[in-house]
């Protein structure tokens, strides 16, 4: 049986409301079809027992997986305060959707299950979606089996409260890992890329402690950021400063001189950058600016490799998770990162997708990386049968 997919969308006064008609019309779309995965993806705003039960009354047994964002995807643009459902069905394959509790407080004992998950077959499709402001997501990420086909994301939501919530099956929460392993014959190709360049603006990290990088070049990070761009230190610890750090992110130099991405969460009182991954003390750091082409190209580059990845079978759905920095970078054309994917994966493939503190996709032959400031695409296929 082919592959299907359908999207619905919805907006609402509450989180029920905005489930239950934004999975009424994916329903409709497939008509007798019967899914065998959802695809929920919320706004931070909502109650996530309200959108799951909403879902959940509708699709009965369907495993579900999804994440909170402050602005959702779909391919008619970006849809803030709403509700995405995203429904995939086949009767040659299924998904295993388990909730994996505790991680932020037990970060090591709950990475090492999934691990051992991971282990009885690597190649097997997974996706993955953490808390993105209290989870090591970079040790998460190394400490699983190499050449682990894994991709997804870390949730966002109120970058002032650090509210964000993941769901897995009947289950949610902020503290969790939500996993789907996907069985059967279905394919699945990931792309990643990002847009941002390095300015020639050198820094050395003097300082820093677990998810807070305290100086630059010997000075508040916040000095090092006014010294460039001519706002007082001050200012960059209050809105919209604080946040708008998140558009310039670090470009880590590593051992092979390429430039890994570190992004600030935001700017803390007393000129720290909080981040959502550990930055080494003595690492040599580039600025980074990100431009509308770059990441246009960037979009459309990951789209091909993901359906590279396909080896020729059908794109049925695509999920697109980017960074909210490109919502902030977009933020005078909005929509228009979407529509980027949309043309280079054509106008029959729906587009499901949301804006994230953080991106996973597979590393090769080592273990999944953990990114920040990307946009990475996973399309959904089925391949021909032999």
């Amino acid at each position: 049986m082919t592959l299907s997919a359908a999207v619905g969308q919805a907006r609402a006064l509450d989180g029920r409301e905005a489930g239950l008609q934004a999975t009424h019309q994916a329903l409709n779309l497939l008509s007798s079809l019967s899914p065998m995965l959802g695809i929920v993806i919320a706004s931070y705003q909502y109650d996530p027992q309200q959108v799951v039960n909403s879902v959940a009354s509708l699709t009965g047994n369907i495993p579900l997986l999804g994440f909170s964002t402050p602005a959702g995807m779909t391919s008619e643009g970006l849809h803030p305060h709403s509700v995405i459902v995203a429904l995939l069905a086949t009767s040659d394959a299924r998904a295993d959707v388990q909730w994996l509790a505790g991680y932020t407080q037990g970060s090591r004992e709950v990475a090492q299950t999934l691990a051992n998950l991971l282990a009885r077959n690597p190649k097997q499709p997974t996706l993955l979606f953490a808390d993105g402001f209290n989870a090591d997501a970079e040790q998460l990420c190394a400490s699983l089996p190499p050449a682990a086909l894994v991709a997804g994301a870390l949730s966002s939501g109120d970058l002032y409260a650090g509210n964000a919530y993941q769901i897995g099956g009947a289950q949610y929460g902020a503290g969790g890992l939500a996993v789907a392993r996907l069985e059967g014959r279905i394919k699945v190709g990931v792309g990643w890329g990002h847009g941002w360049q390095p300015v020639g603006t050198h820094f050395r990290v003097t300082r820093s402690r677990g998810f807070w990088v305290r100086t630059l070049d010997g000075r508040p990070a916040s000095e090092a950021y006014a010294h460039i761009f001519g706002y007082p230190a001050r200012e960059w610890a209050f809105p919209p400063l604080n946040l708008m750090a998140r558009m310039y992110p670090l470009g880590l130099e590593q051992p092979d001189k390429s430039l890994l991405l570190r992004s600030p969460l935001r700017v803390e009182a007393d000129g720290s950058f909080r981040m959502n991954a550990t930055v080494n003390d003595g690492t040599d750091a580039y600025l980074m600016v990100g431009s509308l082409s770059g990441c246009r190209e960037a979009a459309q580059s990951a789209v091909r490799q993901a359906v590279a990845a396909l080896e020729g079978a059908r794109p049925a759905l695509a999920l697109v998770l980017s960074d909210i920095a490109w919502q902030m970078l977009y933020e005078a054309q909005p929509g228009a990162d979407v529509a980027a994917v949309q043309e280079a994966l054509g106008i029959d493939v729906p587009i499901v997708g949301g804006y994230t503190l953080g991106q996973i996709a597979p590393g090769g032959e080592g273990p999944p990386q953990f990114l920040n400031q990307h946009l990475v695409v996973v399309v959904f296929g089925e391949a021909e049968e032999k």
